[in-house]
């Protein structure tokens, strides 16, 4: 390169950053939960103390099978989770047919080499292994008049890795737990 070029290639760099460092912005808006949530999950509390509430959702949620993570009295607050396995969902990216559920036999190989070998075995293979876990919260906050519930779900794959999220807060969950809470039924 010639020392009179050097000036010219220097502002062409510094152009580029500039245009470049110009497609970084800052969202207009924040991420929000979606679908949002209903309106039946969040209810006045009426006649009742938060701390009934409380009581009333710690039972209703161990009946429907969660387990319970934190309480707080003063805050108003219930957290509780629920895990299952998803059969099936194995992981989707996988070639399927790379393997069978009782082994695999391998000839030829790769890079011009010639190579062959049999694999015998059950239980590490295929998507028997490979299931996700549903990880399902829910958090109730009970105070200021108002009682006000959230419930997401994730799906992490068997490697750990977050596969879907989303916003559970429907109507049907929330009126379910409220009816519960109210009435004292816990099945």
């Amino acid at each position: 390169m010639r020392l009179w070029q050097l000036p010219r290639v220097l502002v062409i760099v510094l152009v580029t950053m500039l245009v470049l460092a110009g497609c970084q912005a800052i969202p207009s808006t924040l991420p929000a939960a979606e679908p949002r949530p209903s309106a039946a999950c969040s209810w006045p509390l009426n006649d009742q103390t938060p701390r009934v509430v409380l009581v009333g959702a710690v039972a209703a949620l161990e009946a429907d099978g969660f387990l319970i993570r934190h309480t707080d009295l003063a805050l108003g607050l219930v957290s509780a989770e629920r895990t299952r396995i998803l059969p099936g969902y194995g992981d989707r990216y996988d070639r399927w047919d790379t393997r069978g559920m009782f082994g695999g036999i391998s000839i030829g190989g790769s890079g011009g080499g010639v190579s062959s070998g049999v694999m015998i075995g059950f239980g590490g293979v295929g998507s028997l292994t490979r299931d996700a876990t549903q990880l399902d919260r829910v958090s109730l906050l009970a105070g200021d008049g108002e009682v006000a519930v959230s419930r997401d779900i994730q799906v992490i794959d068997w490697r750990g890795d977050l596969v879907e999220a989303r916003s559970a807060s429907t109507a049907d969950f929330c009126q379910r737990l409220r009816g519960a809470i109210e009435s004292g039924d816990v099945r």
